[in-house]
């Protein structure tokens, strides 16, 4: 299970809830940034660390317009911006195969 298969509920222990765009915007978050670890293949390895500097960029991007344009439209055109640069920028290397492992650990 990776962590965007996790529900994003934005419900905490306390009872506090995040508002929805806010959930919203952080999936989007989440989402961008979470990359397959490449295998060990030195390409598949440059191409995980390009893509994550590509994806680190477009989180700066909208998390410093954010708080530097106070009237800037809403959480939801942030969020939408994430996913569809991220939709835009899929990962093409070779994801690294994890064996099954017997035992425990």
């Amino acid at each position: 299970m990776t962590n965007t298969d996790l529900p994003l509920t934005g419900t905490h222990a306390g009872g506090e809830t995040l508002p929805a765009d806010v959930v919203e915007l952080l999936s989007a978050i989440v989402q961008a940034l979470e990359l397959p670890v490449p295998s060990v293949a030195r390409a598949d390895e440059r191409e995980h660390s390009r893509l994550l500097d590509s994806r680190v960029t477009d989180v700066l991007v909208t998390l410093s317009a954010l708080l530097r344009y106070p009237d800037y439209p809403t959480l939801q055109v942030d969020a939408a911006y994430l996913r569809k640069r991220t939709a835009n920028t899929p990962a093409t290397y070779t994801p690294h195969r994890f064996e099954e492992q017997g035992g425990e650990g």
